[in-house]
């Protein structure tokens, strides 16, 4: 049923590992859907947590101040395509 690329999918584990994510199997997170808001749910402590356990695993930081956050976590693809293209891990 899940249309995630591997990347994607190894990035849904991690974002579930990562905050604990009850009740939220890596395969049910629609790579297109908003991983925050009325999507995922995430919120603003989610997103630290979040980038701390991707520079941790892909070996890049996502900076804090960046105006492009919004858009590289707006979507489990989105996030992903980010990381594919600045992973050094």
């Amino acid at each position: 049923m899940s249309n995630q690329t591997p990347a994607e999918t190894e990035l849904a584990e991690l974002i579930v590992e990562s905050l604990n994510l009850e009740g939220v199997a890596p395969a049910d997170i629609d790579p297109e859907a908003p991983l925050f808001g009325d999507g995922l749910g995430l919120d603003s402590i989610d997103a630290l947590e979040l980038a701390l356990a991707i520079s941790k695993r892909y070996g890049f930081q996502l900076r804090s101040d960046s105006d492009e956050n919004r858009r590289i976590f707006g979507s489990l693809r989105a996030l992903g395509e980010h990381v594919q293209a600045n992973r050094t891990a």
